[in-house]
């Protein structure tokens, strides 16, 4: 029998309890922003400059299919882990360890010689930010109070954001680093370099939030019974569908689509740029979405609106990449909103603290391990037939299952009200 990850023992604790204090939102808000900012661009970096990487290091289709899979695939697996390495250090401290992680990683995996050291050190870094997208969404309904949609806002805008950036600058950070250096082919080295750097000043952050919160992991209500497996909620096992599926659209889009402009015949930059409209749609998306969500009574119409976006975007790309570039890059952002809705729906769809925590320890893993199917699939898919026409019909037909899993979690149902239901 599969085992849930949110109903896992508790195990030993890591330091010894403190009760839970408060912080201001003003450092809420900080903590909450720099780290959204964080959580992508260890990822979406690769894909705009996937071809000079290559390059460097040997890399041959099939083991570039294969990192372009590992975001999905480590957010996956370390997202089981995450909620019961929260319970054990508290939400806070367990958070700011993982951006410990994060730094490391993204710091060293530019001075890798080889591929046999860039991939673990790229995991490396993926393990820390896999702990950040479980816990985060947690700790803000843990810590938001009324203020839990403004947080939930910034998370998802700025998660966005930072995406956004990675493949944005990426290209052009490479080439101007590669007019400085000696090899020019190498400059992407100090492009996926940056990104180490900048993941410094949340680590900061949250070491002074968790030394103000203390052990914050939040206990379960008494009438709970937080050993259910929450595969018992239909609502809960369709936004895991949902996140899946989108999460899958996005990491094919960070690893593949600036290699299908390119490939259709457009430059680099130009590539890496399209890309970026499309992580920027989703600051939109990130902005609207829980606002969106908070006051509306059903998102049916929405969820029908992201499935033929996508299908649409994906279709465009099949038909002529090259000629309409920017609009299918606009129909597939358009279509990324169900990522941000996603997100949101983890606190929106869930009422105490403790069966939120629950909901993205079982939400994200299973549907990061979905996702992680995609870029693999693309890579070997690729491989195989020499052409991106197989990929694309596939990828179209994801939108329609993506829609159809949007409307079964469109409506005001609670996670907690189903599992209570089924006792």
């Amino acid at each position: 029998m599969t085992t849930d990850p949110s109903t896992a023992s508790d195990p030993a604790e890591c330091a010894p309890r403190r009760r839970a204090g408060t912080i201001g939102f003003g450092l809420a808000v900080a903590a909450v922003v720099f780290i959204a900012f964080s959580l992508r661009p260890g990822a979406t970096v690769l894909g705009p400059v996937l071809a000079e990487l290559s390059a460097s290091l040997g890399i041959d289709g099939s083991v570039a299919g294969i990192l372009t899979a590992l975001p999905g695939l480590m957010f996956g697996l370390v997202g089981f882990v995450a909620v019961s390495l929260g319970r054990r250090c508290g939400l806070s401290l367990t958070v700011a360890l993982s951006l410990v992680v994060v730094v490391i990683g993204l710091l060293l995996r530019p001075l890798a010689p080889s591929v046999w050291v860039f991939v673990p050190l790229t995991a490396l870094a993926l393990a820390g930010m896999a702990v950040g997208n479980v816990l985060v969404p947690a700790w803000i309904k843990r810590h938001g109070g009324p203020r839990t949609v403004a947080l939930m806002t910034l998370y998802s805008m700025f998660l966005t954001v930072g995406g956004s950036a990675g493949s944005g600058l990426a290209a052009p950070l490479a080439e101007a680093a590669g007019s400085t250096v000696s090899d020019p082919a190498e400059g992407w080295r100090w492009s996926l370099g940056f990104w180490g750097l900048a993941a410094a000043v949340p680590l900061v952050l949250w070491l002074v939030v968790a030394r103000r919160t203390g052990h914050d992991f939040p206990g379960a209500p008494p009438q709970a019974q937080p050993d259910r497996p929450l595969r018992s909620s239909p609502t809960a096992v369709f936004l895991m569908v949902l996140f899946g599926l989108q999460s899958m659209n996005a990491y094919v889009q960070f690893g593949w689509l600036p290699q299908m402009y390119r490939d259709a015949g457009l430059e680099p930059a130009l590539a890496g740029g399209l890309l970026s409209v499309v992580a920027a749609l989703g600051v939109i998306g990130g902005l609207v979405m829980p606002t969106v969500i908070d006051r509306s009574r059903t998102l049916a119409p929405w969820m029908i609106g992201f499935g033929a976006m996508t299908v649409a975007g994906w279709t465009g790309m099949l038909l002529a990449p090259a000629e309409a570039g920017l609009l299918w890059a606009v129909l597939l952002g358009l279509g990324g909103f169900a990522f941000p809705t996603a997100i949101a729906l983890i606190p929106a769809r869930s009422r105490s603290p403790h069966v939120t925590a629950r909901l993205s320890g079982f939400v994200q893993p299973y549907g990061y391990l979905v996702a992680a199917i995609g870029p693999l699939a693309v890579g070997l898919i690729h491989a195989a037939t020499g052409s991106w026409t197989l990929v694309l019909v596939l990828l179209a037909c994801s939108g329609v299952l993506m829609a159809l899993a949007g409307l079964r979690v469109s409506g005001r149902v609670f996670v907690d009200d189903e599992i209570a239901a089924r006792r």
